[in-house]
């Protein structure tokens, strides 16, 4: 079964940096589709950033230029790197895995990681 388990959490003030990190079972990097989503109170939960292939990553627009994903296969990691934060940035975020070839809808991935808080406030 797909185990996925994030750190890196934390409160940081605007402008600074955060690296979120996403612990996999083995050989999930390989075979599943990997993406970080996140979800700010009474807001729906939205994917951040999305790998869908080898060759294929996507980003929302909010985060471009910001945020950068990276996968460790020899240690069955993942990780986001998150520069100058904002306090819209602030939410819980969450580690997904679904099918090779998934976009960046939450109803395409089918597993997830409990989740880290990040909050971003002076």
């Amino acid at each position: 079964q797909v185990q996925l388990v994030e750190s890196g959490g934390g409160l940081v003030q605007p402008g600074g940096s955060l690296r979120l990190s996403c612990a996999a079972s083995i050989f999930t990097l390989d075979y599943y589709a990997i993406g970080w989503f996140r979800q700010a109170p009474g807001k729906e939960r939205e994917g951040v950033v999305c790998v869908s292939s080898s060759d294929i990553t996507w980003y929302a627009e909010s985060v471009k230029g910001r945020f950068t994903i990276s996968r460790d296969y020899a240690k069955n990691t993942v990780s986001l790197q998150m520069n100058s934060l904002k306090p819209e940035d602030t939410a819980v975020y969450y580690c997904a895995a679904g099918a090779l070839g998934s976009g960046s809808r939450r109803e395409e991935y089918d597993y997830w990681g409990q989740g880290t808080q990040v909050t971003v406030s002076s």
